[in-house]
């Protein structure tokens, strides 16, 4: 996977819990227009599981996904996502 550099938009969702990661993200992702890219900032564990699976599974695609501080893994990541 490649990291975008910019994205058409921005969501942070780590205060956030399940189910509403999801949906936040997808609410967003269903008012872009194809070809446009999301940033999520999110927690690892269960929304780090669950949203990027989701979206594959809708069909849009999973650029990317990081962690924001390589040496804490456990801590917040960045995933970039393109609408299909």
């Amino acid at each position: 996977m490649q990291e975008p550099k910019t994205a058409n938009y921005f969501l942070d969702i780590t205060t956030e819990v399940c189910p509403l990661t999801f949906v936040r993200t997808k609410i967003l992702v269903e008012r872009m227009a194809a070809g446009e890219t999301l940033e999520v900032r999110l927690n690892a564990g269960e929304p780090l599981e669950n949203v990027p699976r989701s979206l594959a599974e809708l069909g849009h695609a999973v650029l990317a996904v990081e962690p924001e501080n390589r040496e804490d893994p456990s801590g917040p990541h960045r995933l970039w996502v393109r609408k299909r």
